[in-house]
């Protein structure tokens, strides 16, 4: 059985299921269905709250996350930033909506979310994260947070034998990234013999059940089945956001989007716009990178090689919503 924590306003000690996910539909925003397809085909949203460029690095992510995080927070290897959260919950949701996380660390999505007075739930593999995640929720209440926000721990590849099963048809967003491994992430600190790299691993060893640990075939695999159980939970109107980057080994570029982008076709979901979240600052019209120890020393090296390489700024934002029913009642497959 999964292991539940809940906190919040309300009794510590109360049943996940008694929120109102578990007993009403969350009100909330309804979004045509077809609109968004049309604007997925090259024509995005105009108005300044819909625009498909997101200006979520103004401020560092340790600018982001400090005083709104508990310091440990620091140690996971991969921390999606705060603003990207908070941007799309707030595109995205209305007050009193139910935001979800399948793969959530240590509850960005979930802080973001109950400081803009959403209710959330997370699902995290790794206890290490769940407990920083727990810790993180209670930290946000402390600071006036509304919202309500739980953590499961188990498996998102079998996100609806965990999920209770009020909550399918109650989710009104999802936001969620999946994990890029340790050759991207983690932290460094000058050492005797250089550089040392620190807090780049998931977890202790090498668990396959970590997506992180699976090579591309088998992460987009893994993370189709999260996508899947995501989409049963998905409200009418509901849509999923997952953020992604590509990332180099061994000089090759690994395209994670397009990867996510076939995973969520194959779970039954649509894709319905491409945005991107910026790494780097605008600043009088400029982009100032923000970029990690490892991208500044993978562009640095191929380009005293020859490689016009340059650093990536921004993160995709591939947003999908659930494949509309046919109109003759016949099955569509994608």
């Amino acid at each position: 059985m999964p292991e539940h924590t809940t906190t919040g306003p309300s009794d510590p000690n109360e049943p996940d299921t008694r929120s109102p996910a578990a007993s009403e539909d969350y009100p909330g925003r309804r979004r045509d269905y077809e609109g968004r397809q049309r604007r997925y085909d090259g024509r995005h949203r105009a108005d300044p709250e819909g625009l498909s460029v997101w200006a979520t690095a103004q401020s560092t992510g340790p600018v982001q996350r400090r005083g709104r995080y508990v310091p440990e927070s620091v140690k996971h290897p991969a921390r999606m930033l705060p603003a990207i959260a908070a941007h799309a919950i707030a595109a995205y949701t209305q007050p009193g909506d139910l935001v979800l996380d399948p793969m959530c660390g240590i509850g960005t999505t979930l802080v973001e979310a109950v400081h803009a007075g959403r209710d959330a739930f997370g699902i995290e593999y790794e206890p290490q994260w769940s407990n920083i995640a727990d810790a993180n929720i209670r930290h946000a209440h402390d600071q006036g947070a509304t919202g309500r926000a739980s953590v499961i721990r188990g498996d998102a590849t079998r996100l609806m034998s965990l999920v209770p099963k009020a909550l399918t048809g109650q989710v009104a967003l999802v936001v969620t990234s999946p994990p890029y491994g340790p050759t991207v992430h983690g932290l460094v600190r000058p050492g005797e013999h250089g550089v040392v790299k620190y807090d780049d691993r998931y977890n202790d060893g090498e668990d396959r059940g970590n997506l992180a640990y699976r090579d591309l075939t088998g992460l987009a695999d893994g993370f189709a089945q999260i996508l899947a159980g995501c989409a049963a939970l998905l409200r009418p109107g509901g849509v999923v956001v997952v953020t992604a980057r590509p990332w180099r080994k061994r000089g090759e570029l690994v395209d994670l989007p397009s990867a996510v982008i076939a995973a969520g076709l194959r779970a039954g979901l649509v894709p319905i716009e491409r945005c991107i979240a910026l790494l780097a600052a605008v600043r009088d019209g400029q982009l100032v990178a923000r970029p990690s120890f490892f991208q500044l020393q993978q562009v640095r090296k191929a380009r005293s090689s020859g490689v016009p390489m340059h650093l990536i700024a921004h993160e995709d934002v591939l947003i999908f919503a659930k494949q509309a029913p046919p109109q003759d009642g016949t099955e569509v497959v994608v």
